[in-house]
């Protein structure tokens, strides 16, 4: 019987494989800004509930990393009302397959919701929902778990070991998206940083070189002046640097 169920998982992963090619390509090629992710989350998602047809939704759950563990997820792709409200009930729990599988960073099978002994608060709230089972995937690129991909369905023992193989592979391919995505901001955040600082330091240098043109002083006595001027203020340097190019610049004007 295991046997059978290795060469069923194998047989869908191939077949999984046609139609997530189709979201690969869309991905390919697109700067990675959040609207771009989001659409192409909601491809995922919807070419995943084609691939797997025992359920009724499918969504993307994202955490972040900087919160504590079990908190801070947000749904950021869905298929349907659904699995924004069975969702909603995890993140508020703090407790359920989907963020067991981040955490874990192991696929998590509920094959009856209203029995599961796991989390016996989210499965009396999402039961009520008309959900009977749960399959979830943990969404990992390299050492970053940045969140999972799951499947909801109606009837209780939907989902099997063809369905796991098929949600792990999409789940893989949303992964890389996020964190490519997540490197993309990074390096956005810190272009935006270096722009700050390259201002700041040409700001300083002009302030500088209007002191050492009208006030005769050196290059360092201009910085030293700079300097205890935002002492003596309690500001920082590249702000009375800001200050004076401003107040020279209207002294020009009203000449």
């Amino acid at each position: 019987m295991r046997q059978h169920d290795d060469v069923a998982a194998r047989g869908g992963a191939i077949m999984a494989g046609a139609p997530l090619e189709h979201v690969v390509a869309r991905a390919s090629g697109l700067m990675l800004t959040d609207r771009a992710v989001g659409q192409v989350l909601d491809l995922l998602t919807a070419t995943l509930l084609q691939a797997v047809p025992a359920a009724c939704g499918a969504g993307v759950t994202v955490v972040d990393r900087d919160r504590d563990e079990g908190h801070g997820g947000t749904t950021t792709a869905a298929t349907g009302t659904l699995v924004e409200a069975a969702d909603a009930v995890q993140y508020r729990l703090a407790e359920g397959p989907c963020l067991a599988a981040w955490l874990t960073r192991r696929a998590v099978r509920v094959d009856v919701v209203a029995t599961d002994p796991r989390w016996p608060r989210w499965a009396q709230e999402v039961a009520a929902l008309d959900v009977a089972s749960v399959l979830s995937a943990p969404m990992v690129a390299g050492d970053l778990a940045v969140g999972s991909l799951k499947l909801y369905a109606h009837e209780p023992h939907a989902f099997g070991p063809r369905d796991e193989t098929t949600l792990n592979l999409f789940a893989a391919q949303g992964a890389l998206l996020l964190a490519s995505a997540r490197t993309f901001r990074d390096a956005g955040r810190l272009s935006q940083d270096v722009r700050t600082v390259l201002a700041r330091r040409d700001a300083l240098q002009r302030a500088a070189g209007l002191l050492m043109g009208r006030d005769g002083l050196t290059d360092q006595a201009a910085l030293a002046h700079l300097a205890a001027r935002a002492e003596q203020e309690r500001t920082g340097v590249h702000q009375i640097a800001t200050r004076l190019l401003t107040d020279h610049t209207h002294r020009v004007a009203g000449r």
